[in-house]
């Protein structure tokens, strides 16, 4: 899997990052949870989201700046030696999906 950096939020040595692959899904770094499919992000990364583009996975807000997200854990070793994520965080793969404004007129974003 190729992937194209988009964005990363990098404090005190820790880098969740949002990355775009080559099979038009959104590959997301963040930090481990409990649950291996589901990881925890800044509010702040969702900012590098190409426009008009959304993750396509619901993102449950934790009350003090972070979002989880569940998805499916990466396991490609081409991925993993771009990513190489610290022990304390993980990456999963989710799909890209459309921005949806409930004020835009039909057909527009």
């Amino acid at each position: 899997m190729k992937l194209e950096w988009l964005g990363g939020d990098s404090v005190n040595g820790q880098s969740p990052t949002l990355y775009r692959s080559d099979r038009d899904t959104y590959v997301v770094q963040g930090w481990r949870t409990d649950q291996p499919d589901t990881i925890e992000i800044p509010h702040r990364l969702i900012r590098f989201l190409k426009r008009g583009t959304c993750l396509g996975a619901k993102l449950h807000d934790s009350g003090h700046g972070t979002f989880t997200l569940t998805g499916n854990p990466i396991t490609d070793t081409e991925a993993l030696e771009v990513i190489k994520p610290p022990a304390h965080e993980t990456a999963v793969e989710v799909p890209i999906g459309d921005e949806r404004r409930p004020d835009a007129p039909h057909g527009i974003r």
